[in-house]
């Protein structure tokens, strides 16, 4: 019987790593303008995934509907990046990529996640 406990214990430890480090719910959007709606809720970030041209500004307005401590900043490491969004609230965040390549966006816990992917 302990050991039906322990396995139930680990199915459910391998279930928290891959929500939140390995599941991606992947809602890309490809800009078509200057600004870019980005919600937080819920551990996400919608759209997951945003395609943007080099050399172009592009401003994302997050949004946070999520008032957990984890969704407190956004940063963008690549651009040193950190700001903190109000809890119902938004906040423009303008970013401009001179080169192509995969740049990622998170929450500080690194639980909600995103991706920039830049192309010519």
């Amino acid at each position: 019987m302990p050991w039906i406990i322990n396995l139930g214990g680990l199915l459910l430890i391998a279930l928290i790593v891959w929500w939140f480090w390995f599941a991606r719910n992947v809602a890309t959007q490809r800009v078509a303008s200057a600004l870019v709606d980005v919600r937080m809720q819920d551990g996400v970030f919608t759209p997951t995934d945003i395609e943007l041209p080099v050399g172009r500004l592009v401003t994302l307005r997050i949004h946070r509907a999520d008032p957990s401590s984890c969704a407190e900043q956004v940063l963008i490491p690549d651009l040193d990046i950190a700001v903190s969004p109000p809890v119902n609230g938004t906040i423009d965040i303008p970013v401009k990529f001179e080169q192509p390549g995969v740049h990622e966006f998170t929450c500080q816990m690194g639980m909600y996640r995103g991706r920039l992917h830049v192309t010519t």
